[in-house]
């Protein structure tokens, strides 16, 4: 099994293949229109939702209310544009709308809201999320759907709000072995490094704690993420945890690693020129 120091090293290091670049690059299309939103966490996680939409999740595209889906909570929800691009990618709607991204008249806002189609819940009020899915998973249950799973979607700074743990009680009290804890470790929030904030290592041995299986990957290995979240959805015995060690902004070289780009307001041309030159040079 491989060091935590390890998995960490080599998400910093691993480059990203074309179909990273161009989800990345559909997502400047939407800081090109707005010049503000959450770059950081939402290039830390798009790796996450890449495998999610391209390999894990049942779901019909373009069909945001298929009975049998898998449904999917991103708990931080500033982080949407992942997600939007994805859904766009998927025929939820245009791939044009993601220019309208935090217009007044558009869908798109700078949190994930659920009249976007795809969206299961309105999200970005730290530690929500997980209650959220925990109340999806039960009525999964409730109905009789066994095949269909939850997954959500959690950020390394909102571990610090009382409720996710007091979700995840609830979820290893009631047994959910549908649901699946994804958290997206890429250790800045807003206010700077997680570890000067808010203390939660060791992270695995808090969530073995509550009852449940965890698993540590680099959040950019498309491989293995493919490789683990599959045997997970099939793993029935616990709900399962999946710590996913990612780079905050991965992609913007100049901006990697630093809570300045967890939220940009101003985004000139010329930024994001360079934005679009740092991802392309990505390889």
């Amino acid at each position: 099994m491989k060091s935590n120091s390890k998995i960490i090293e080599e998400a910093s290091n691993i480059k990203l293949d074309q179909r990273s670049r161009d989800l990345r690059k559909l997502i400047l299309r939407s800081f090109k229109n707005s010049g503000k939103g959450h770059v950081g966490s939402a290039f830390s996680m798009l790796e996450i939702m890449r495998v999610l939409y391209d390999s894990i999740l049942n779901y019909e595209n373009g069909d945001p209310s298929y009975p049998d889906r898998d449904r999917l909570i991103i708990s931080p929800g500033w982080a949407s544009l992942a997600q939007f691009a994805l859904l766009a990618d998927k025929h939820f709607f245009e791939k044009s709308l993601l220019s309208t991204f935090m217009n007044l008249d558009s869908p798109l806002g700078g949190c994930s809201e659920e009249l976007v189609p795809g969206v299961e819940a309105t999200t970005g009020a730290c530690g929500h999320g997980l209650s959220i899915g925990i109340g999806m998973a039960l009525s999964l249950k409730l109905q009789g759907k066994n095949n269909c799973n939850v997954f959500v979607v959690l950020g390394d700074g909102e571990h610090g709000e009382g409720s996710v743990w007091e979700a995840a009680i609830s979820a290893s009290k009631n047994g959910l072995n549908n649901l699946v804890i994804i958290i997206d470790y890429n250790k800045v929030q807003c206010s700077g490094p997680v570890k000067s904030l808010t203390s939660l290592e060791p992270l695995a041995d808090k969530w073995i704690s509550f009852g449940m299986n965890v698993t540590e990957v680099n959040g950019h290995d498309v491989n293995e993420l493919k490789k683990i979240l599959a045997s997970l959805s099939k793993q029935r015995d616990k709900v399962n945890v999946l710590i996913c060690h990612t780079v905050m902004g991965k992609g913007i070289t100049f901006g990697e690693d630093t809570a300045d780009w967890h939220w940009k307001g101003k985004l000139d041309e010329e930024t994001i020129n360079q934005m679009y030159d740092s991802i392309e040079g990505y390889k």
